[in-house]
């Protein structure tokens, strides 16, 4: 694993230097360390370590040396999955072995799926027959296109000491300033995340807002980054070369966000990476430029029924967010409008599972302000973290340690018989082709399709439930696939963070109704072995086609028996999905109502009383002897005086 001190900062660099046999990978360590070429180096070094002021960056390099016999294969991949950094060597008098680096080595690294950058370094430079003179550049270009993992390529001679430091100096400089997060070397531009990242950073920078960096704002910026100020004529040069190489890089009012970004990929073409990264970590941001976990202060929850939710500071941010981007004031977000939100935060969070489709949008596939906020709620119910990185990123300017907040435990709302949640998780069962997830459609406005397409995969959905008074309630519903109940309840905490659990049943059909009550059955057990029970709800679907035989009075007896709710009717279009979610949240908001309880558990309660009670008598008991052996023994010692 890399080595770390403080947080995004390493302490160490692990290279591993691997290659066919002869190609003097030892010599070249053993070079590098002592500054001599050795008269005899053994066949495999131990690891060598070079001090941390070998290198300007200050940080040590630990060489592994390896062995390419297949009696070391085992230690060669484990040493090759350990590495920061790996150094493949062909000897400039053997062109086998370079050609073996396409033919075997790079191909070996992917399928070992070895992740660290790759310098390819060739060795004995001093022994390469001069009648065959080799152009690196033009032999390695079409290597390089197809293993784009190579850092860089640079030959040497442990002999006559020619490069021999700089072959590990840029093995390092690829793990501390690497260059694939950052640059497309094939488009010849800066990718994606790393656009979004500086183009954040230029608008932290641009105080007064007016889409450039004035001479004073450059120079706080070079100070906050390099701890050193720019002098007037440094100021004038960079603009000149930006002036001079990109249209529109420089306005009357300073640099723009076009000359910014072109500066920082003109450091990069000529090898300063440092640069960007420099700029980059200063501002926060890791490896994969998101930003570092030590500058998003999340809250800890200290049990399993605790959840985390937005603040109302952060509610209020993220409307005035809406507000700002929502340019034709329709009361929703258009795709391009939505884009334009998160333009500074590494991707869009919300066009993968399980956001993608989770929350309300208008006819025309635009994202209300209602589904606005309540991807904001299931996002910071899942992703605590991710949610706060993406308010810090579109600009939350708030103490980031005031937008979330843990709720109270369950087990004590439970007691207390009330709750004082804004977010309620729902988990909602049923057997296949019970109406699962047209519950969740109609939640988030989807109108009934007829046509059956099985979930296999948990889904979610969220929405705003307007409750009377005005106040308004986020409802978080997760559909579990039938085939996954097992494997779900199998976790002793699974129901930790469930507020209210909904079992569909198809009342036209039998058999869904039996499968139904079992599933509850299950679910009430797992309730009170781990001592997270939950409120249920069964909803007889389809309450329009024809019942089967004893359907109401099937279910009526059960709900009866296990201390819930009657069933709450709805059909097949379910229309009436508002009266649902609302009977949803109120079983939510009272955690002490309309937990079943089996006849297991009721036995145990009676236990539990029983044995209370006992030793209630026990000590009341004890405390009456004891009351009556100190009134005996004053009476015996005021009779003796």
């Amino acid at each position: 694993m890399p080595s770390r001190s403080a947080p995004g900062v390493r302490t160490g660099v692990r290279v591993v230097v691997a290659g066919d046999r002869g190609t003097g990978k030892s010599s070249l360590i053993s070079a590098a360390a002592s500054d001599s070429f050795p008269d005899y180096v053994q066949a495999v070094l131990p690891p060598t370590r070079l001090p941390s002021d070998f290198y300007p960056d200050g940080v040590p390099v630990t060489i592994v040396d390896t062995s390419s016999s297949m009696e070391s294969r085992v230690k060669l991949i484990d040493e090759l999955k350990r590495a920061d950094a790996v150094v493949l060597t062909y000897a400039c008098d053997q062109p086998t072995t370079l050609s073996r680096l396409s033919t075997f080595w790079l191909p070996e690294l992917r399928k070992l799926e070895i992740k660290a950058p790759v310098i390819v370094v060739g060795c004995k430079l001093d022994l390469r027959d001069e009648r065959q003179p080799m152009n690196l550049e033009q032999v390695m270009a079409p290597i390089m296109q197809q293993f784009r993992e190579i850092e860089t390529c640079i030959e040497c001679s442990s002999a006559t000491l020619i490069q021999v430091p700089d072959v590990f100096y840029y093995a390092q400089k690829a793990v501390l300033h690497p260059t694939a997060p950052l640059f497309d070397q094939e488009k010849q531009t800066l990718k994606p995340r790393c656009v979004r990242a500086l183009k954040r950073i230029f608008m932290l920078c641009d105080q007064d807002m007016d889409g450039a960096l004035s001479d004073t704002e450059l120079n706080e910026f070079q100070v906050k980054c390099f701890n050193a100020p720019l002098q007037p004529a440094e100021i004038v040069g960079v603009k000149r070369v930006v002036q001079e190489r990109i249209r529109g890089g420089v306005s009357d009012l300073g640099l723009t966000l076009e000359g910014f970004l072109f500066l920082h990929a003109l450091f990069i073409e000529k090898g300063r990476l440092e640069t960007t990264w420099a700029v980059l970590r200063k501002f926060g941001y890791n490896d994969e430029l998101k930003l570092r976990d030590d500058i998003l202060p999340v809250p800890t929850k200290h049990a399993p029924d605790q959840s985390v939710e937005l603040t109302n500071e952060a509610i209020d941010f993220l409307r005035g967010i809406f507000r700002l981007y929502d340019s034709d004031s329709d009361g929703s977000l258009q795709p391009s409008e939505f884009d334009d939100i998160f333009v500074t935060a590494p991707e869009s969070p919300w066009t993968v599972e399980p956001y993608v489709d989770a929350a309300e949008r208008t006819p025309q596939g635009n994202l209300t302000l209602n589904g606005f906020l309540s991807e904001w709620a299931l996002m910071t119910s899942l992703e605590p973290a991710l949610s706060l990185a993406n308010l810090i990123c579109i600009g939350y300017g708030g103490d980031p340690t005031s937008a979330l907040r843990v709720t109270r435990r369950r087990s004590v709302d439970r007691k207390k018989r009330q709750t004082e949640k804004n977010v309620f998780n729902c988990f909602v069962f049923g057997p296949k082709k019970s109406g699962k997830s047209s519950l969740l459609n109609s939640v988030i406005g989807r109108s009934f399709s007829s046509n059956y397409t099985p979930t296999n995969d948990v889904r979610y959905v969220a929405n705003v439930v307007e409750q009377i008074g005005g106040s308004q309630k986020t409802l978080i519903l997760q559909e579990i696939p039938e085939d996954g109940i097992k494997q779900l309840l199998s976790n002793k905490e699974c129901l930790a963070a469930c507020d209210v659990a909904v079992f569909l049943y198809d009342s036209s059909d039998e058999y869904s109704w039996k499968r139904s009550r079992e599933l509850l059955l299950d679910v009430a057990r797992r309730g009170e072995d781990s001592g997270y029970g939950v409120p249920c709800l069964l909803v007889a679907a389809k309450d329009d086609l024809d019942p089967f035989p004893m359907s109401l009075q099937n279910s009526t007896r059960v709900t009866q028996q296990l201390g819930m709710e009657a069933p709450i009717p709805v059909g097949v279009k379910l229309r009436d999905a508002k009266n649902v979610l609302s009977r949803i949240l109120s079983a939510a908001e009272h955690p002490h109502l309309s937990i079943p309880e089996t006849e297991k558990g009721k036995k145990r309660k009676r236990y539990r009383r029983l044995v209370n009670s006992s030793l209630m008598f026990v000590s009341v008991g004890a405390a009456v002897a004891v009351v009556g052996l100190a009134a005996y023994r004053a009476y015996a010692a005021r009779k003796n005086t």
